[in-house]
């Protein structure tokens, strides 16, 4: 583009004169740097705060304390995996030469129960959609699973989840799911978002996913079964284990929660900015 301008202006001169100037001027050529962590929540690092000071006394006390997220969704078939392993030389695993595919090549939903007191994760991993009903029912699949075994006397189950994406603060589906959730655990669940844009600090993320990422790092996800033994294989030097399992059930999109059922549901949202920080106590009848 400059060097077009300059020609314009009479200037003979090509692109290779023109990186040379810029190189004497102090210009590189730069990727983009992942920093900006959108828009700033007006007490971000008040509600940082806020979530350790949670954190920290519920575990004084004992309680479970989870944190969840859904890792990207992966395609599932001959395609290139990000990373590289190592084989022996000039022996690379072939993968198709294109990563486009249409709607109907299958994609896989980990969605990821990161146990901060136990040092384990729980990784359900869906084949339809990643919606608030597929978060909620992984939920319910590590406390099926593990958690009531691991903790039987507990009355409340502490959560970290992100601001947005599947367990967002402000998706109905998802304070409606947790609901029923409470109702048939009869654990009060006491919710705290991150604030937008701050993902990376919630700990699934660098206690389960980062390591996830690493063990299969240049794999390709040939069938959900190897997910699955990609996923259960992770270990970490601390003494990481994970657990696995493949949900085919169906989570269709659009589903809509009437103002009726939002009323109804027994959420009491603290004092310090409640829409990212409330608890959902179990409602007197018991849903079975």
């Amino acid at each position: 583009m400059l060097a077009q301008a300059l020609s314009d202006q009479k200037h003979s001169v090509g692109h290779v004169e023109v990186s040379h100037f810029l190189n004497d001027l102090g210009y590189r050529l730069q990727d983009n740097r992942k920093t900006e962590e959108g828009d700033d929540h007006p007490d971000r690092d008040a509600q940082f705060r806020h979530i350790n000071a949670q954190v920290r006394h519920a575990m004084k006390k004992g309680e479970p304390v989870i944190s969840v997220d859904t890792k990207k969704k992966e395609l599932v078939g001959n395609y290139e995996n990000k990373g590289r392993q190592w084989r022996r030389s000039k022996s690379p695993i072939k993968v198709n030469g294109h990563d486009f595919p249409g709607p109907e090549v299958p994609r896989a939903y980990p969605y990821g129960i990161c146990d901060l007191r136990q040092n384990s994760g729980f990784v359900n991993v869906g084949t339809d959609h990643d919606t608030s009903a597929f978060a909620v029912a992984s939920i319910r699949g590590w406390w099926r699973a593990e958690g009531s075994r691991l903790y039987p006397q507990a009355e409340r189950l502490f959560i970290t989840a992100d601001g947005g994406g599947s367990n967002g603060y402000r998706l109905r589906l998802w304070k409606w799911e947790l609901q029923r959730l409470a109702d048939q655990t009869g654990l009060a669940l006491s919710i705290h978002h991150f604030p937008p844009g701050t993902s990376k600090w919630n700990k699934v993320e660098h206690r389960l996913f980062s390591f996830i990422s690493s063990n299969w790092r240049g794999e390709p996800l040939l069938d959900c079964e190897t997910v699955i033994r990609l996923i259960a294989g992770t270990t970490t030097a601390k003494g990481l284990k994970v657990a696995c399992r493949l949900d085919r059930r169906k989570y269709p999109v659009g589903c809509k929660v009437s103002d009726e059922e939002i009323a109804s549901i027994n959420m009491k949202p603290e004092k310090f900015h409640g829409e990212g920080n409330y608890v959902i106590n179990p409602r007197t009848t018991r849903e079975l």
